[in-house]
């Protein structure tokens, strides 16, 4: 059994949806980084392909390395620089052998934080990113996922089969998190283990990225004024009023948004604007709000199984349509949503007019210009109300729009009659 380091081996390996990209680039590809946040399940998936491992957490293997760099390309085969911004450097050594040698499969490195270094070579046409996830549904092992996001996207999707997952079941998903080495604790002990993840984020990650918390209570406050935006737009400056006086003053809240967004903490999807179709490309817009795992929100906004499902919210001043729960339901398919859009080399963007008319929680393009439309309601019936923008945004489209979702929490899949897709997510498959 593969266990990240640092995770619960409560639970053995489970294959991730990257698996499929990542082996398909290294055969052709001479190094990959896969980046994502700690406990994310990097080094599991890693470990699994390589031939040599160089840990760069650990002070012995990187002083050997710092004293002979070298090393890191002599092996044969593939191999494993595991946390390599641990040791900066070690991305030029890489950079250069590939430059001397470009066999495909060569190098795989994992990072859990960007390096931002003006002596770093970007790595372009060397090093390609490939970013992993927590956990989806499917990769949990939760209901039977039998439509394709991809098949969505090609026009051959079969929208059919039926779950036993309900509400309950994602409330509890949503609180149990994707981090592989949490799965299998639950109560007292899952609770600690976040609130362990949150604390090292604030008390030790910023300072690793040259950034030490001065204020330490106005970081979690900010980031539990971020939990409680999930799925909104809301302005940075809503997000800090909502943080209360005990939270950061303007000026550090660009430094805590982009600290967190280099330790793939905070991942925001961005407005839609396609160049390609007039009036849409004149769109414009704030990005959704979003955490890494949706689990992070609820744990850093204290709620628990019954006050979501008692539709409380978490008792800050985030203006919000909907609630909490639908919130955090949303974030959940849009774990979903993104890793699998990512499989099928797709991109995840959000759909919103200036005036907030009209707006799609999700916009899946693919590199054609196909779009899927994907809206994610709290309910298990589906009413023409909740369809009107993605009809909306057909009319725009025209054939370019290949399909329409709804993402719900019902039983079963199935096509209503104006061709609308009613998907339960626990059913939705890369």
């Amino acid at each position: 059994m593969t266990v990240e380091p640092g995770s619960s081996p409560l639970t053995a390996y489970r294959n991730r949806t990257v698996e499929r990209e990542l082996d398909e680039l290294l055969t052709g590809v001479s190094a990959i980084v896969l980046e994502g946040p700690k406990a994310v399940g990097k080094t599991a998936t890693a470990t699994r392909r390589a031939d040599t491992v160089f840990r760069l957490d650990d002070p012995g293997e990187r002083s050997v390395v710092e004293a002979d760099p070298r090393r890191l390309v002599a092996g044969r085969g593939l191999t494993l620089i595991d946390e390599w911004p641990r040791y900066p450097g070690s991305w030029n050594v890489v950079r250069r052998a590939v430059d001397e040698d470009r066999t495909p499969g060569r190098f795989l490195l994992t990072g859990s934080s960007a390096v931002d270094a003006p002596f770093l070579h970007s790595g372009a046409g060397r090093i390609v990113s490939v970013r992993m996830r927590p956990m989806t549904l499917a990769e949990r092992g939760v209901g039977n996922p039998v439509v394709s996001l991809a098949g969505l996207l090609t026009g051959n999707a079969i929208v059919a089969g039926t779950t036993e997952v309900g509400i309950e079941d994602y409330v509890a998903e949503i609180l149990a998190s994707g981090f592989p080495g949490l799965r299998g604790i639950s109560g007292r002990a899952l609770r600690a283990e976040l609130d362990g993840y949150i604390a090292r984020i604030v008390e030790k990650d910023f300072a690793m990225l040259g950034r030490p918390v001065r204020n330490p209570a106005a970081l979690r406050q900010w980031m539990a004024a971020y939990a409680a935006a999930t799925s909104t737009t809301a302005s940075k400056e809503s997000i800090r009023s909502a943080a209360g006086e005990g939270g950061p003053s303007r000026p550090t809240v660009a430094p805590y948004d982009e600290i967190l967004r280099n330790l793939w903490i905070v991942e925001p999807i961005p407005p839609w604007s396609p160049s390609w179709k007039s009036p849409l490309s004149r769109l414009a817009g704030p990005p959704k709000h979003h955490l890494a795992d949706p689990a992070l929100a609820a744990r850093l906004l204290n709620v628990t199984e019954a006050s979501l499902l008692a539709g409380r919210d978490a008792g800050l001043a985030m203006p919000r349509t909907g609630t909490l729960l639908g919130a955090l339901f949303e974030s959940l398919a849009a774990l979903s949503v993104r890793v699998f859009a990512q499989a099928a080399e797709a991109r995840t963007y959000h759909y919103r007019t200036k005036g907030g008319e009209r707006e799609v929680d999700f916009i899946i393009e693919a590199a054609d210009r196909r779009v899927v439309a994907v809206e994610v309601k709290l309910a298990a019936v589906v009413a023409d109300a909740d369809v009107r923008h993605l009809k909306a945004l057909q009319r725009d489209l025209g054939n370019d729009l290949v399909d329409m979702v709804v993402l719900t929490t019902g039983r079963e899949a199935y096509r209503r009659a104006d061709g609308v897709a009613v998907i339960p997510l626990a059913l939705l498959a890369p």
